[in-house]
């Protein structure tokens, strides 16, 4: 549900950190009062960037080592235009359009019935209030989705034929990268970003590869064909 949580998840995977996923249905518990966040023994992180950090000095990842100068200046863009600008459109898509129906269903489906009519109206709004906040959401529908295929194209075109976004070497911004195409090929809704990604073969070769490499439990390789099959 959450492209942030699959960030971490696919950087502590990424860099062979062992965890344990404690699920936390209401995000107003965390720290900053989003997900994610972590417990290191007394110790809470909350914000992926933050977490991250903390985790790369606790632990000496040396994963961003090779990349020069210029190289973590590009990644660090890349890597702002997916979570300051994508990523609302991917909110707009999941709460405002047509998806909400499906949305609302997987959020608050378990919630009790005196409740039920309520919370989402209220969450909807708020997330409404965000985007207007934002800017993205002040915009039309084809322009949300005319901004957010130009960031696609931006990273297919850079991507080329590299196995990684900076190069033959796996590296932090591969962790937002693989979250961000991920939430949105392999979720159940549908989108106009859904259609540019299928046409950006480099991206789909990406995410099927980083999916088969990090999360094995819930891809299976299909021996007849050149491709990685969810099984989920």
């Amino acid at each position: 549900m959450s492209p942030f949580c699959l960030k971490l998840e696919t950087w502590l995977r990424m860099v062979e950190i062992k965890y344990d996923i404690r699920e936390v249905t209401d995000p107003r518990k965390g720290p900053k009062g989003k997900l994610p966040f972590i417990r290191d023994d007394e110790v809470e992180v909350a914000d992926t960037s933050l977490i991250i950090d903390y985790l790369k000095k606790q632990n000496s990842i040396q994963i961003d080592d090779h990349l020069s100068p210029a190289d973590r200046a590009v990644a660090l863009a890349f890597e702002r235009m997916m979570d300051e600008h994508l990523y609302w459109a991917i909110l707009y898509n999941r709460w405002v359009d047509d998806n909400w129906v499906k949305t609302k269903d997987a959020f608050f489906s378990t919630l009790p019935t005196l409740v039920r009519g309520i919370v989402p109206v209220v969450a909807q709004k708020n997330i409404k209030n965000e985007l207007d906040g934002h800017g993205m959401g002040r915009h039309s529908r084809d322009e949300i989705y005319e901004f957010a295929n130009r960031d696609l194209k931006a990273i297919s075109d850079f991507l080329g034929d590299k196995p990684y976004l900076m190069g033959d070497k796996p590296s932090t911004v591969d962790a937002t990268l693989y979250a961000f195409v991920c939430n949105i090929i392999d979720v159940p809704l549908r989108s106009p970003m859904k259609d540019y990604l299928h046409k950006c073969h480099n991206l789909v070769k990406y995410n099927q590869r980083m999916g088969g490499q990090l999360f094995p439990e819930f891809f299976k390789r299909d021996e007849n064909e050149e491709a990685w099959l969810t099984d989920r």
